[in-house]
């Protein structure tokens, strides 16, 4: 597997890694109007601004195809999405390898929202709780949410 900044050129790779993932699992965990919520917040604009201040890295299979994304902005570890025919073949515990190892270079801490689907994972991972947070939607559905932290080894 390969690890690589994303360029302009993969904004549809990465916007389709992420609507893809959020359709198909997060409305076995949220009512409607928070996974509408989810795919907005998760923009093109969003998307491409964060492509340009490389932010964005793609993670590919040995075969070159796309299986996942990360965003990294200081120490915040965003967009970490596996398309589900990939998961828990190791992908996403790679990719947020690599976005520790990226945050441990200049920062302490290493924070995240987690949606309700991942919080387990992050578990498994190191990473404590640190908030518990409610999102009322445009139609009264609520996005619930952690907030949560683990502590970086420097790396020498």
């Amino acid at each position: 597997m390969k690890i690589a900044a994303a360029a302009e050129s993969d904004f549809q790779t990465v916007k389709d890694i992420t609507q893809q993932t959020i359709k198909a699992v997060y409305p076995h965990y949220y009512p409607k109007g928070a996974v509408d919520f989810f795919l907005a917040h998760h923009s093109d604009e969003n998307i491409l601004r964060d492509i340009r201040n490389g932010y964005v890295f793609l993670l590919c299979t040995d075969n070159g195809r796309a299986a996942g994304t990360v965003t990294t902005e200081k120490n915040e570890i965003n967009r970490l999405f596996v398309l589900p025919e990939y998961q828990g073949k190791g992908f996403g515990g790679a990719l947020l390898r690599f976005a520790e190892e990226r945050i441990a270079e200049n920062y302490d801490t290493a924070e995240l929202s987690v949606s309700l689907p991942a919080k387990a994972i992050y578990l498994r991972y190191g990473y404590t709780f640190k908030e518990y947070c409610t999102i009322k939607t445009e139609n009264g559905d609520y996005l619930c949410f952690d907030n949560m932290e683990k502590p970086m080894l420097k790396q020498k």
